[in-house]
């Protein structure tokens, strides 16, 4: 896997495809506090309302849309979705 295929950027342009009527921004980032696994929460403003994703930063230096397996159960739990 080549470096752009690593990168937030990469994954925030192909999930969300900011233009400058659909700009994107951070809305929050950090570490959560069962495994210290990083996360970013992206959010993009479409005509319909706006659309958030969270990506996870994988023990490889990857970032993903879901969590490592090591901690999915908790992140889930943490967001709520359990």
């Amino acid at each position: 896997m080549n470096t752009a295929e690593k990168s937030l950027r990469s994954l925030v342009d192909r999930w969300l495809t900011p233009t400058s009527a659909t700009p994107v921004r951070v809305i929050q980032f950090g570490r959560t506090s069962s495994s210290r696994g990083r996360y970013v929460r992206v959010e993009a403003h479409r005509p319909d309302g706006p659309v958030a994703l969270f990506f996870f930063r994988h023990n490889d230096g990857t970032w993903r849309v879901f969590p490592p397996d090591t901690a999915r159960s908790q992140y889930l739990y943490w967001l709520g979705a359990v």
